[in-house]
């Protein structure tokens, strides 16, 4: 039967074009309706009303087709962008200074100040001065706005008491007073080697009580010791800090009928140290050289000398009252030219008073130290280990050993230097192991 004869159980399909059949035969498409006009017989449902409202919002604007002006666009040249880059950046740093200026402007800023205030003090001092040697009042009184000074600039140095209040705020009064301070307690008769004897003075009563009563010290042979003229002692290096100079000094002033002043020779690294170079100087030490002890031979001092140096101060405790090597014989030189007789001293309970345990020698370059003391005290202790105990110490004197048979010009010969050397050396070691030998205690003698 024909396809077209038939019809649809179902009834008319409403959506099936009349005349066409539907098995066989692809539909027709249906027409689309014309673009911009919505078709009549369609209802739009709640949802799409409000999704074409939302999309109508977001949608882009209209471009006019009247508008021949062409869209902005970046560069396809990757040149042309750089170069453009460029001159944004420079533009922007040319509205911003830069550091260098910055720190230009602040440098001549403290120049600037810096002149204002030497200005100013120049005109203090100028009216201060005066302008002759008239000796009037009226020139000697500061006016109340010094020469070079704009009227107008109260407080700044012109006596009022907002320029005394400026004054005192400022750091160059402070240092002004502690100099002051500093000095109010100097002599002016130091001589030529430190040596201030107004400081001496009011040190030496502490110094007499250290002897006396804290060290409980005993003296032997000071009668070796010639009243006038000149004499080098020769002593051994006890203890680890260099109180055995202070101690012989007072042992001698306070013992010697004469009361003699004694000048001893200490090592460079003595006057390094923070505070006691300058206390060791202002109390007659004087650095170890030739020179110095041959200007103090001239003028009949009494001087002494620790041939041992640096290394008998290091010496360790477990080698105690063994000298050390008396260094090339430069004490005998000086005393063959000068002609000067030389008497032994030994100092006995100073090394029990800071018994040195170890030295550390690699960590004191910053510090211009030959090496760090290591002592039951110090540096657990701090500034307090520097106190030493209070061992009872002996200084003995052996009689003098005269030069006189041997000329200046024998201070070249070596082997004399030598041989002489050894022999002050052997007598020292010798009045140490006879006082070692009597000694019962290191604290009570």
């Amino acid at each position: 039967m024909p396809t077209r004869n038939r019809k649809s159980v179902l009834g008319d399909n409403p959506f099936e074009p009349t005349g066409i059949s539907t098995m066989g035969t692809s539909p027709a498409p249906a027409a689309s309706p014309a673009p911009g006009r919505r078709a009549a017989n369609k209802k739009k449902s709640p949802a799409s009303a409000r999704k074409a409202r939302h999309d109508k919002r977001r949608a882009p604007p209209r471009v006019d087709p009247t508008d021949t002006q062409p869209a902005a666009s970046l560069p396809d040249d990757p040149a042309t962008v750089a170069v453009e880059t460029a001159g944004h950046d420079d533009a922007a740093a040319a509205t911003q200074p830069s550091v260098d200026q910055e720190t230009a402007a602040i440098e001549e800023a403290r120049r600037r100040e810096v002149e204002a205030k030497i200005r100013e003090l120049e005109n203090r001092i100028e009216a201060m001065g005066g302008d002759g040697a008239s000796g009037s009042a009226s020139d000697a009184a500061p006016s109340p706005h010094p020469p070079g000074t704009p009227p107008g600039t109260i407080g700044r140095g012109d006596g009022s008491v907002l320029g005394t209040a400026r004054e005192m705020l400022s750091s160059d009064y402070y240092l002004r007073q502690w100099g002051r301070i500093s000095m109010r307690n100097r002599s002016e008769m130091v001589d030529e080697f430190g040596y201030d004897p107004r400081y001496d003075a009011r040190v030496r009563p502490l110094l007499e009580l250290l002897y006396s009563r804290y060290f409980r010290s005993v003296t032997e042979g000071i009668e070796h010791i010639p009243s006038t003229g000149r004499a080098l002692i020769v002593v051994n290096h006890s203890g680890t800090f260099p109180y055995d100079g202070v101690m012989l000094k007072t042992a001698v002033r306070k013992e010697h009928p004469a009361a003699r002043q004694v000048r001893w020779l200490s090592e460079d690294q003595i006057f390094y140290l923070p505070f006691v170079g300058s206390f060791m100087t202002r109390l007659g030490s004087v650095r170890a050289c030739q020179e110095n002890a041959e200007r103090l031979l001239a003028n009949d001092s009494l001087v002494a000398v620790f041939p041992e140096g640096a290394k008998g101060m290091g010496r360790l405790y477990r080698d105690r009252y063994r000298l050390q090597r008396f260094g090339r014989g430069g004490f005998i030189r000086l005393c063959l030219r000068t002609q000067t007789p030389i008497v032994p001293c030994v100092i006995v309970g100073a090394e029990e008073s800071m018994p040195l345990m170890a030295r550390i020698e690699y960590l004191t370059g910053p510090l211009g130290l030959p090496y760090l003391p290591i002592t039951p005290t110090f540096p657990l202790l701090g500034p307090l280990g520097l106190l030493p105990a209070p061992t009872r110490w002996s200084f003995m004197f052996g009689p003098p050993i005269q030069l006189d048979g041997y000329g200046p010009e024998t201070a070249d010969d070596q082997v004399l230097v030598g041989r002489l050397t050894e022999r002050v050396r052997a007598t020292m070691q010798t009045m140490l192991d006879r006082a070692l030998s009597a000694r019962r205690s290191i604290w009570f003698g």
